[in-house]
Formats: C-alpha cells, structure tokens, sequence
C-alpha cells in the first residue's frame, strides 16, 4: 500500500497519521512533547524532545501497518512557537517559545506606545500581542551566544531542518503570516518590520507555497532517505484545508489546549473588531486568505476544573456540567490572559456570580460553557467585519468528539456545526496538500469529494440573552474594562 505520511505536531503531542490514496486514515501514532513554565506566563519547550517525539510518533504509525511505501511527508504544526538554532551544527540555541508564551508582553506595550500598532497590524494582519512571534524572535536573538551563525524559525521550519538533516531553511507561507514579520500584500518578509522588532529577516527561512517541494529525508528513523517532503502549513490552517471549506464564509473551529477560529475570505481583508487576516494557504503562488480568532485557552480549562472538583478525568467533568441549567456562575479563563477578539494580557481567570446556592454541576457547567462564549465572540467579530454570510462550520480536535459542548456552541453561535468523525483534520489537510503537489489529487474539486463521515447539531433555543448577560458581566470583572451588557 502507498500512502502519504502526515505529521502533525501539536503544544502536548506529536502524531503521525498515514493517509491512502483514497484519502482515509490507515494508521496513527503519537508521543508527548513535554512542556515547561520557568516563570509566571513564561510557557517553552525543549526544540530537541519536540522532535524526538516526532519521531517516536513516526515510529509508532508505521508499526501499525509494516508493508507501506510512504509516498512523501506533511507537516503541520503548532503555530506562533519559535526557536532560534545554529545553522552549521543544528545545534538549538534557545527554547521553543511557545504561542501561549507571554514573556514578551513589555516589549509590545513599548511597541504599541511608540505608535507602531497601526502599521504592523496593515502589513501582518495581526496585532501587537506575546501571542505572535515578532518580539519572541527578538527575545531569542539577543540571549544567542555571540559567533554562531544563527537560523531563526517556525516549527514548521526547525522541523524540516531535523527531517533534511540541516539541508533546508524554510517554511510556508501559513506559518510565515503568522510571524509578525511577513508582508501579507507582497507575500515576502518585510526589512521595515524587522527593524520594527529588530529582527535581521535574513536569518529568516525561505517562504514557498504550502503545497511545494521542501526537500528530502536524510537519517529519518524508518523512512527511506530521499523520500519528499511535500507539505507544510500551520495546524490551523491544513484543518481548515482538511475540512474542504474551500468556499468564501465556510469556516472551522479547532478545539484543544485554546482554540482557532477561522473562516475562508474571498480575498485580503483587513483586519478590525479583534481578528485577525491571516493567509490559510498559499498554492502555485496564490494566497488564500482567511479571518482568524485565536483563543488563547479554551479545553485546557478542563482538567484544571476536574482537578479542583476532585473529579477522576475531563470526561467526569463535562458529565456533570450537562446536569446543570445554563444560566448559573460566569467564569473567565484568563489564566494568560485574552486572545482575539478582546486581546488583554493583564486579564485574568475568575468566577463571578458566586452564591451560597452555587453548585458544583454549576460550577462545571460555567467553565465548559466558556468554551462556547469565546468562541461565540469571536463569530460575531467575523460576522460584523465580513458583512457576508456564514457558510459551512466545521468542528474538529479532541473536545469536538462531545456532542454536549458541540451543542453549547452551537446554541450560543446559533448556527449548525458539522462534527467530523475523524479527529486528524490538521493531518488530513496536510496529507492533502502533499498529494497535490504530488499530482495525487488533481485540484480542490476532486479533495472536497473525498470521503468524511460527519454529523450536523443544529441550535436549539436558549435564553441567550441571559447567558451574554452574565458572560459579559464576568468579562467585565476580568479585564477591568466596559462590556456591552446585552448582545442581541
């Protein structure tokens, strides 16, 4: 059998997924990455565990099926995570900074002082936020010993630079317009924005379309030297692919340790309201584009509250949330703050609405519900913005699986969500973008025709205005700053 090897590397596990040529899943296979927290908001990992995990998952994939030939590798990956690394030895000369990293929020408080906001945000798309790479890189760049020479990079490119053994310095466009270095409009690193960071953009990988020709394995563990590499694109991004939303206002929300919010454009719009511009992917040199939330903690809430509870898992909390009315405490989880479309790091997480009557099932119930009010924000954001109509809304990651908070979602967004059966979406969309280039799959057409098993949830009605009641007043508490205190 001939397959495609996906890789998926994500903030808690790396995963390898094997994809046929009929565009189904024929084998898994993942390992964890290990993370650390060296000071309050400071979130990192170790660039050479995360890619031995990469391997260990590659490992455990083929183990499942012996008798393939790998065709080629994709690669998707945690976005917003930078490392910097010596380009003669590899050797890594910092940590991954991870995308929930807040270590850099002074520098863009001075950056936004000094007036910068307005024209990073016109050439990135994105906004002065410890989120996005731009400060991380400078933050790496000046810890580096002196007389190396120096590579800067996304996963995505560190990655390639491991798979190729050193052979390559690049990335795709996806992972670049998320580093707060690269001109969405030229489609190239901008000199202006990197003396706005002071950042040398030459140490910076080259940017090739997502679906192109990254170079070849060399000592990958179990696959064959020489085979290609195919693909690369931010996990967003190749879920989104994965999904077929391939039509202007179709869109999907990624639920993990946060969330990603995303809808397809019919071309660049700039950014308002808290969203992001984004492009999702980039093919025989055309940007697609997309607006885009990034949630900055959503399920990881989860097994924090089960552990407050004294619950055994995550499945035992979300149980008895679901024995609970809505309409109970508000709960914000801020724990690093707010990601779009409220962007506060000085936020932080909180209960509000507390009484003697409060009960645990509420108390369950508020934290699984914040789930769906950051999503629900971050839609009516896009929704305000884009003027268009929402399309197909597609669901996907490991949260996604519980019909319960699927429901919640859909009731408060008030618009049917497509659950997917196959968790791997990010993998898929990668696998996807490798078979393109392959010749594989002819074009969209034939990749939105490829077998996925789905289901539709339909809002049911609740008292919404209510809910966005206490949502809003819990928000307030939280960030110190006005709310609307009704949304209609």
């Amino acid at each position: 059998m001939r397959a495609i090897l996906a890789i998926d590397q994500g903030t808690t596990n790396s995963k390898a997924v094997l994809v046929s040529e009929e565009g189904e899943v024929v084998a898994r296979g993942s390992a964890p990455v290990g993370i650390s927290y060296p000071k309050p908001g400071w979130v990192e990992q170790d660039p050479r565990r995360l890619y031995a995990s990469v391997c260990e998952a590659i490992e455990a994939c083929l183990k499942a099926v012996p008798d393939i030939t790998v065709e080629a590798v994709a690669i998707s990956n945690q976005r917003e995570s930078v490392t910097a690394w010596d380009a003669e030895t590899g050797d890594p000369l910092g940590p991954v900074v991870s995308w929930q990293c807040r270590r850099t929020a002074p520098d863009c408080e001075r950056l936004v002082a000094r007036g910068c906001l307005d024209r990073v945000q016109a050439l990135t798309g994105l906004p002065l936020d410890p989120m996005f790479p731009g400060s991380k890189f400078r933050w790496l760049l000046e810890r580096v010993p002196t007389a190396r020479r120096v590579r800067l990079g996304t996963i995505d490119s560190w990655l390639i630079h491991c798979l190729t053994n050193g052979d390559r310095h690049v990335c795709d466009a996806s992972n670049a317009a998320r580093s707060q270095l690269f001109d969405l409009t030229q489609q190239k690193w901008s000199e202006e924005l990197g003396e706005i960071f002071g950042v040398d953009t030459s140490l910076l990988p080259e940017v090739l379309d997502s679906s192109a020709d990254f170079g070849t394995t060399k000592g990958l563990p179990g696959i064959p030297d020489g085979t290609p590499i195919r693909s690369a694109i931010g996990d967003s991004h190749a879920a989104l692919f994965g999904h077929g939303a391939f039509k202007p206002g179709d869109g999907k929300i990624t639920f993990g340790t946060g969330s990603s919010v995303m809808t397809t454009l019919p071309r660049f719009i700039a950014p308002q309201n808290g969203v992001t511009t984004t492009v999702a992917w980039r093919i025989n040199g055309t940007p697609t584009f997309a607006f885009e939330g990034n949630i900055l903690v959503s399920a990881a809430s989860l097994p924090w509250m089960a552990g407050i509870l004294g619950l055994p898992d995550v499945a035992a909390l979300v149980d008895l949330a679901e024995t609970a009315e809505p309409g109970g405490p508000g709960f914000v989880p801020a724990f690093v703050g707010l990601g779009a479309p409220y962007w506060n790091s000085d936020a932080r997480a909180l209960f509000s609405q507390i009484n003697f009557s409060t009960t645990r099932a509420q108390m369950a119930r508020a934290v699984t519900d914040s789930i769906a009010f950051q999503v629900n924000d971050v839609i009516t954001a896009m929704r305000t913005q884009s003027g268009g109509e929402l399309g197909a809304l597609y669901v996907d990651g490991g949260p996604s699986q519980n019909r319960f908070l699927m429901q919640c979602v859909s009731n408060l967004v008030e618009h049917t969500v497509i659950q997917c059966e196959a968790p791997e979406a990010s993998a898929l969309g990668a696998a996807y973008l490798a078979g393109l280039s392959l010749g594989l799959w002819r074009d969209l057409t034939v990749i939105e025709r490829l077998p996925r098993t789905t289901q539709f949830i339909t809002p049911m009605t609740v008292d919404r205005k209510d809910l966005l009641n206490t949502w809003n007043d819990a928000l307030h508490r939280s960030t110190g700053r006005q709310t609307p205190a009704t949304c209609e």
